[in-house]
Parts: structure tokens; C-alpha cells; sequence
């Protein structure tokens, strides 16, 4: 990849690495779909004044792209949030690629899963198994927390194969982003009046919430998604799966950092067999040991 898509790269592994901290700190005092809603709304109105909403763009694609990327995941990652920690939850996110495996293999006709693939589930699946622990044995709300984090990265699994019609589509990344982000907001905001019913708080949010809010919508979503169509279409999405793979870093850092929030050590040898699984997947290891002709 040329140095600007690492630069590109690294700069999502930052934003989306904070997305877990922004909504940690958010959920504390709002319910996850008022979070969600936020989110996307105020990305929405921070990318229309970049790109204007136009009533001919091909919204079927935006919807189905806003619920499987946004609306869906984003809800399951932040009801997550509320049981278990930022860096766990990071880490469970780091699965997609593995899922998207299964996923690109039944419903694409050019990624099919081969013996390295095969291999690299193995290690993912064993990652997810040292990583939830006995919480899989005793129940409660913490193993719900992982389960939910992990169907989010099942959702965005399913939501990476189908965005890739929009490069087909001739769609730029900025209006993709815009796009998705708007229908998003349409789809969540009726379930959050009904769910979280937010004008019954007892009182506004604090300080703290607000920029966490701020830095969620405008950081982690609206400047992340331009980036990420951008790699998308630059690099393709194999090297877009290392963003995944990164992720973790700065989550868990922030969470431990600012939230004291401790990982037990299961947690990183869970964190380093899917680490291993999706080396596997980018193949730069294996190309690397395979012996030169």
C-alpha cells in the first residue's frame, strides 16, 4: 500500500479504537439506542453539509447498508458496553474478518474458503473460546455482553460483502458514508423513542457525555467512514481487515488508561489467536515462510 493508505489506515485504527471509549463513557447515562441515534444523526448532519443529501441516490442500498453496519451492530456493541469492558468488546469486534469468511463464502461466487482459511477460523474460534471463558459455563449478563458484540461483527460480516456494490455503483466514498449514515438514523430513531424514551431522563447529560457523544459522531463516524470507503476502494478489502486486527490497541489502551478498566490475561491470549487467525487470512505471514523459487 502506498505511505497515504497507511496513514489512512492508522488514523481509522484511531478513530474506530475511540468509538469504544466514546460510547463507554455515553452509555453511563443514556440508553444505547438514544447512543446509536446520536451517533449517526449527528454524523449525518456533519456529512450533509459536505455532500447533500440527493432524493435520485440509490437509497435501497443506503438502507440495507445503514442497518447492517450502523443501526444493527452499533446497538448490539452498545447494549454490550453496558456488561462487559471497552477492550473486550474491542477485541470480540476484532472477529469480523473470520466471519466474514463464512459469509463471502456462501454468498460471493470469487472467495471461497480454502485450507488457510480453514486454519485461520480454527484460531478465531479458539481465540472467541479462551476469551469468553467459563462465563459460557455460568450464564449471566456478561456472556450476553460477548454474545451481542459478537453478532455485531457477524452484522458487519454480512455488511462487508454487500458494500461492495457501491464501488460497482460508481458511488464516492464521501456520498456512501452520507449515505448510510442518514438511512441509519431513519432506522433507529423510532426504536429509540419507544425503547429508551430519552425525555424521561432525570436530567441532561453531563459535560462529559456530550463531548463523548461529539467525538463518537464526528470522529468515529462520519471522518472514520470517509476514510474507510476511501481505503476500501484504494487497497481493497483485504488490507482493510488490519484495521480490525488494530482496533484493539487503542481501546483497550484507553480503557485501562482513563476508565481503569483491567483485562485478565485469558483476554490477551484470546486477543492473540484471532490476532493469529487473521494473519492468516491477510497471508503476508505465510507468504513470508513460504521457502523462494
Amino acid at each position: 500500500m502506498a505511505l497515504r493508505v497507511w496513514l489512512w489506515l492508522l488514523s481509522l485504527t484511531v478513530l474506530w479504537g475511540g468509538s469504544f471509549f466514546f460510547a463507554k463513557v455515553a452509555v453511563s447515562e443514556l440508553g444505547p439506542f438514544t447512543v446509536v441515534f446520536a451517533r449517526v444523526s449527528l454524523a449525518a448532519l456533519a456529512l450533509a453539509l459536505v455532500v447533500p443529501p440527493r432524493w435520485d441516490a440509490p437509497w435501497r442500498a443506503y438502507f440495507a447498508m445503514g442497518f447492517l453496519n450502523n443501526a444493527l451492530p452499533f446497538s448490539l456493541i452498545f447494549w454490550g458496553q453496558t456488561e462487559i469492558a471497552v477492550g473486550l468488546a474491542s477485541i470480540l469486534n476484532a472477529t469480523t474478518p473470520l466471519f466474514t469468511l463464512v459469509v463471502a463464502h456462501f454468498l460471493t461466487p470469487d472467495e471461497k474458503i480454502d485450507r488457510t482459511k480453514i486454519a485461520s477460523l480454527l484460531f478465531g474460534l479458539l481465540g472467541v473460546v479462551v476469551l469468553i471463558g467459563p462465563a459460557a459455563l455460568n450464564g449471566g449478563s456478561t456472556l450476553w455482553g460477548q454474545a451481542a458484540c459478537l453478532a455485531a461483527a457477524l452484522s458487519y460480516a454480512f455488511a462487508g460483502v454487500y458494500g461492495r456494490r457501491f464501488r460497482r455503483m460508481g458511488v464516492a466514498p464521501t456520498e456512501a458514508a452520507a449515505g448510510q449514515v442518514t438511512a441509519s438514523a431513519l432506522l433507529i430513531l423510532p426504536i429509540m423513542l419507544v425503547v429508551d424514551r430519552p425525555w424521561t431522563l432525570a436530567a441532561p447529560p453531563s459535560l462529559a457525555v456530550a463531548l463523548a457523544l461529539a467525538g463518537l459522531a464526528l470522529l468515529s463516524t462520519a471522518l472514520a467512514y470517509v476514510l474507510y470507503f476511501r481505503i476500501l476502494a484504494a487497497a481493497g478489502a483485504t488490507n482493510l481487515l488490519l484495521v480490525t486486527l488494530l482496533i484493539p490497541v487503542p481501546a483497550t489502551l484507553l480503557g485501562a488508561l482513563v476508565l481503569g478498566e483491567p483485562l485478565e490475561p485469558r483476554q490477551f491470549a484470546g486477543m492473540a489467536l484471532i490476532g493469529v487467525g487473521l494473519a492468516l487470512i491477510d497471508g503476508r505471514i505465510t507468504g513470508l515462510l513460504r521457502p523462494a523459487k
